[in-house]
């Protein structure tokens, strides 16, 4: 194992523990409908990787100490309106998904109507966590104001909508870019840009960190693509070669998967290099951040 690998290893030990500590939470009378509370937190707590919410926390940990109970509840209100997002996805009108995280997808257990109210209610209660998290009232608009532009109409919303009214079209690389800039790298970019809020980063160190983030995200979503056609179901916990079945835009359409795995490399290692561009410019270690890079596994 690399030492970055290492490093996004313990970090996860540590606070992955911490980030479903704070999602029990959602037990704590938020929810007044059982049936409804079941289906919200069955898909929290059908796992994931937290990687968000983790995000959000390495940037705290580069800047600060232990992050505070209001700071992983700020962090976290971003896992509940991601797993809104997956809800939603998955439903018959999307995606038509059967299983998620190796369990029947939300729909499937308590149907296409509860599903939806289930997403709903976590989208708002994303924001209602972070209106309520113990940090500075301008923390909280700003964190706000923030998730409202990723998630909405002009973020993740708007990627959906692209993707969606592009099935079957071909779109070139510039589009395709454009595509998952919305639907996959605008909550990866709040993530970070979270973290830069709640530790108050200067102006200049914020844009860099959000460069590194937004070349996080479009890497994340080249690497989602390509264990589309690479990886099974049983080691990806969802259906596979949906993309292709349904004529989806994504990188190994466009390019195959030798060329999608070259221009993997290249997005990470310039992720990468824009941390160190921010070491050598400020003395910060950034090492932990660096660490999530290796997240992308990339099978010659």
């Amino acid at each position: 194992m690399s030492d970055a690998s290492q490093i996004l290893k313990d970090f996860e030990t540590q606070y992955v523990p911490q980030i479903n500590q704070t999602l029990q939470r959602l037990n704590d009378g938020w929810i007044d409908q059982p049936i409804l509370q079941s289906a919200m937190t069955y898909s929290v707590n059908a796992g994931g990787k937290r990687l968000r919410p983790l995000l959000t926390l390495a940037v705290l940990r580069t800047y600060h100490d232990q992050p505070t109970d209001g700071q992983l509840m700020a962090a976290s209100a971003l896992e509940l309106l991601h797993t809104y997002s997956l809800i939603h996805d998955d439903l018959p009108a999307m995606d038509n998904d059967p299983l998620r995280r190796g369990v029947p997808t939300n729909h499937m257990k308590f149907g296409a109507g509860m599903a939806t109210l289930a997403g709903d209610g976590l989208l708002t209660l994303a924001f209602e966590w972070l209106s309520k998290a113990a940090i500075p009232d301008a923390q909280q608009l700003a964190l706000v104001r923030a998730l409202s532009h990723a998630a909405g109409p002009a973020g993740m919303d708007a990627g959906q909508a692209q993707d969606i009214s592009s099935e079957h079209l071909q779109l070139n690389i510039d589009q395709l870019a454009d595509l998952h800039r919305h639907k996959t790298g605008a909550l990866l970019h709040y993530a970070v840009e979270a973290g830069c809020i709640m530790a108050e980063v200067s102006t200049e160190e914020r844009q860099g960190l959000l460069k590194f983030a937004d070349q996080f995200g479009l890497a994340y979503q080249i690497y989602d693509d390509l264990l589309d056609v690479t990886a099974t179901t049983e080691e990806l916990g969802k259906k596979t070669h949906k993309d292709a079945d349904e004529e989806k835009n994504t990188y190994p359409g466009l390019f195959g998967v030798a060329g999608t795995k070259k221009r993997l490399k290249q997005v990470v290692t310039d992720a990468e290099a824009q941390l160190v561009a921010l070491n050598h410019a400020t003395g910060r270690d950034f090492s932990l951040l660096n660490a999530f890079c290796s997240y992308f596994k990339i099978k010659e």
